[in-house]
């Protein structure tokens, strides 16, 4: 069988599971693609790699399409979210120092209430926190400020490559850190960190990873797009047995991938976190998702959130980089392509982000679908509707 080569950016995480599943069980192939996987050592060096066509498209943090289409960070091109490639899966981690000062502040490092962390986290310091965070354009960096804004708190934001993170921590160049696993439990395992929150506690379904493209490429190639949309669908499908996340621990942590060992892989996989070298052991359902609940699809009013974030930060106009954020969001085309995969597609492209506090059935084309809960920890919702041209 002849393959059509395709070339996919990668930074390595466990977040990029459907991209390895859809090359290494076949679905990729079932497609008539063969995937060549490039690794990248930090986002912007895979960034770059999209801009300048060395990959035809790439895992990417999900606000980097967002700033761009903004005019935020120097990059013109347009890139277009093609699909939602991993839901959660971060963890914000503290130095022993810091941890040391919380334990003695009366925090009991329960790891599910992001309002008791943060007052706890005032309380404890008194001085600035240099945060290491991937990439300044990130879910990392926007929800560890949502999180820490009306607070007394002064941080630093420090930009580290994720594999760099847990020695970054251990050499004191910051203080505490949020990233995508496992490199947070990495830094457990060295003993240099404490984990304090997975990132689901601050936002329920933050959309972590995209599937993201080129515009031009998009429209050019719209055949191929497709059936690489199919591909990383149906391993994301795959994904989502839980009898499979063995045999996706192996294969992510081999060394072309992630390079990581298989049992922490398999924890966050399990939301089973050690977060203290301690051994202290924490259950955290939906640590990280990539099919159930809708995980995949793009929603644009997601995709507006981080716009409204970005753009209050950086003194933009608000509709305007709201609708520019929802344009970039390719619903119809994860509707075009996905339907005939079998994908059940909702009824709406956005929803109010923030609304559901429980599992909630909404209108979707074969009847109904259940969207898992996607509230903020401080109960704000988010009405993308209101902004529009």
């Amino acid at each position: 069988m002849n393959l059509t080569p395709l070339r996919l950016g990668f930074v390595p995480l466990l977040d990029m599971a459907p991209i390895v599943i859809a090359r290494e069980m076949g679905f990729a192939q079932a497609e008539g693609l063969g995937l060549e996987l490039m690794r990248a050592p930090s986002w912007s060096s895979l960034r770059d790699m999209l801009l300048w066509g060395q990959v035809d498209a790439a895992q990417m943090l999900a606000p980097v399409p967002v700033a761009m289409a903004m005019g935020l960070g120097g990059a013109v091109a347009r890139l277009d979210i093609l699909q939602v490639l991993s839901i959660n899966g971060d963890v914000i981690g503290v130095s022993q120092d810091v941890a040391g000062r919380l334990r003695r502040a009366g925090h009991d490092f329960g790891f599910c209430d992001a309002s008791r962390a943060r007052d706890d986290l005032v309380r404890a310091i008194d001085r600035p926190l240099r945060i290491g965070v991937p990439f300044p354009f990130s879910t990392h960096v926007e929800l560890v400020s949502y999180w820490l804004r009306e607070t007394s708190i002064e941080y630093e934001l420090c930009t580290i490559p994720p594999p760099r993170m847990a020695d970054a921590l251990a050499a004191g160049e910051v203080d505490a850190f949020c990233v995508g696993e496992p490199w947070g439990s990495v830094a457990v395992e060295l003993g240099a960190a404490t984990l304090l929150l997975p990132s689901r506690t601050i936002w329920a379904v933050a959309p972590e990873k995209v599937l993201a493209a080129r515009h031009e490429w998009v429209k050019d190639n719209p055949a191929l797009t497709g059936r690489l949309m199919r591909a990383i669908w149906r391993a994301a499908k795959w994904l989502g047995v839980p009898a499979n996340r063995s045999i996706t621990s192996d294969i992510l942590a081999r060394p072309e991938y992630v390079n990581a060992p298989v049992e922490l892989l398999d924890r966050a996989l399990r939301g089973e976190m050690v977060i203290s070298a301690q051994g202290e052991l924490r259950q955290v359902p939906d640590m990280i998702r990539f099919f159930d609940g809708a995980a995949s699809f793009p929603w644009r009013s997601q995709a507006a959130w981080f716009a409204a974030q970005l753009a209050a930060r950086h003194d933009l106009d608000l509709t305007r980089s709201i609708v520019t954020a929802k344009a970039i969001c390719r619903t119809d085309l994860y509707r075009q392509n996905l339907r005939m995969a079998g994908a059940d597609l909702p009824g709406a492209s956005e929803k109010l982000e923030g609304s559901l506090h429980h599992p909630t059935a909404v209108a979707s084309e074969r009847g109904q679908m259940i969207l898992a809960p996607d509230a903020f920890f401080d109960g704000q919702v988010f009405d993308a509707s209101q902004y529009s041209r």
